[in-house]
């Protein structure tokens, strides 16, 4: 061997204690987009758009009436003016004919304006008499929605990689779309380990718990796109370990616990013999020091989140929604914001801590018991509250950094 090349003892040190942006940069460096399919409008809420939306004509693709009222060219109005009924114009069905000097049209809200007509006079405003219609005078709005006026032909109106929501969905409706080019979900196996684990409703043993965290991390792969599935929970056992996910079809494969170096954190070495090589082995962050990455032998992705609840949902905030957005060509980046602190935060300690907390008027207020078992906390937070290493003690009312998390 090369005196000048790393040794193996030295490349896993380089893996250890990684800082939050180097861990997640070696994620995201293995996140290749999945490929697209085409889905119907109806089945496109939550997918990630994986070609942009160009408008095809103008919308409104006419002048529209923004009132009901009546239609007439600002020229014949007056003080008071009686003017000649012509027609009609309702919407999906407008008149024809240009507007002539002295003629009216009845018109409704969001119907085409008739050629010549520059004003809508409020149907407040006009009194209808027989085949004339008497006007007051005309305000200084001419209650018109222009041709164009939301957007014009060749508009880029959503770039590929936005998550498409209700009001983008309606935004590509109003575009004429009726089906759009998403990314593939990201499949993705959740797979909780641990003799202390009880299924939820089920009779518990009197040394054991409920296992929590793989239903919520479902319910946030769901609402980050992916498509998750819920592996049977396993024991500390590595050949059982091996097992559940040996053929799983996944994108990829996150394990809940046994990710630390105790006597029954077998996670990594069951998967070794599936051909496990790490990239990321632990990361300064607290909680969640023991979140590791790798791919297996064949290609698939695996994410080792700890055991506590606390640490496995900071870090799938961190790591996991990340990963499975670049897996989908998402654009979106993190909900990272400043806030003041409510209250006052002595110095932190060696490891990058992001601190459950709430947002209020005062600011950012973080929960006195940071316990990384307490469910309870980070069921009543809306935030994470960034504390670097080394941070000084903060004032409140001092800006720091927090991450929004989606409740609701």
């Amino acid at each position: 061997m090369s005196l000048n090349a790393p040794s193996s003892a030295d490349a896993n040190r380089a893996l250890k204690g990684l800082s939050v942006e180097d861990a997640r940069a070696r994620i995201l460096a293995r996140a290749a987009a999945l490929p697209s399919e085409t889905v119907p409008l109806a089945k496109a809420d939550g997918r990630t758009l994986a070609e942009a939306v160009t408008a095809v004509r103008d919308q409104p693709p006419f002048d529209a009436s923004a009132m009901d009222g009546w239609a007439v060219r600002r020229a014949d109005v007056g003080e008071a003016t009686t003017l000649r009924i012509v027609g009609e114009s309702a919407a999906g069905r407008g008149h024809a004919a240009p507007l002539q000097p002295g003629e009216a049209v009845r018109i409704f809200t969001g119907a085409p304006v008739p050629a010549g007509a520059d004003l809508v006079v409020i149907q407040e405003e006009a009194t209808r008499e027989g085949d004339q219609v008497r006007l007051g005078p005309a305000g200084a709005s001419n209650n018109l929605r222009p041709r164009g006026g939301d957007f014009r032909a060749g508009t880029l109106l959503l770039e590929a990689g936005v998550r498409l929501d209700p009001w983008r969905l309606s935004l590509a409706a109003a575009a004429g779309r009726a089906e759009l080019t998403v990314a593939r979900r990201p499949r993705v196996a959740v797979l909780a380990t641990g003799e202390e684990l009880a299924a939820p409703g089920s009779a518990a043993g009197p040394f054991q718990i409920y296992e929590s965290g793989s239903v919520g991390l479902l319910a946030m792969l769901s609402r980050s796109g992916a498509a998750p599935t819920r592996l049977a929970p396993t024991g500390d056992d590595e050949a059982a370990i091996a097992a559940a996910v040996r053929d799983i079809e996944a994108d990829v494969i996150v394990t809940v616990g046994g990710a630390s170096v105790g006597d029954y954190d077998l996670v990594k070495p069951a998967l070794a013999t599936l051909g496990l090589e790490l990239d990321v082995e632990t990361v300064n962050v607290r909680p969640g020091k023991p979140t590791w990455f790798g791919r297996l032998g064949d290609g698939r992705l695996v994410l080792g989140l700890p055991g506590n609840p606390a640490s496995a949902f900071v870090c799938a905030e961190l790591f996991l929604r990340p990963l499975v957005l670049a897996l989908q060509g998402a654009t979106t980046p993190h909900r990272m914001t400043t806030a003041p602190l409510a209250a006052p935060l002595p110095a932190n300690g060696p490891r990058e801590h992001w601190m459950r907390a709430r947002l209020g008027p005062g600011g950012a207020a973080p929960f006195p018991d940071q316990d990384s078992s307490l469910v309870t906390v980070f069921a009543a937070a809306d935030a994470l509250l960034r504390r670097l290493p080394g941070a000084d003690a903060a004032a409140a009312g001092d800006e720091v950094d927090v991450l929004r998390l989606e409740r609701g």
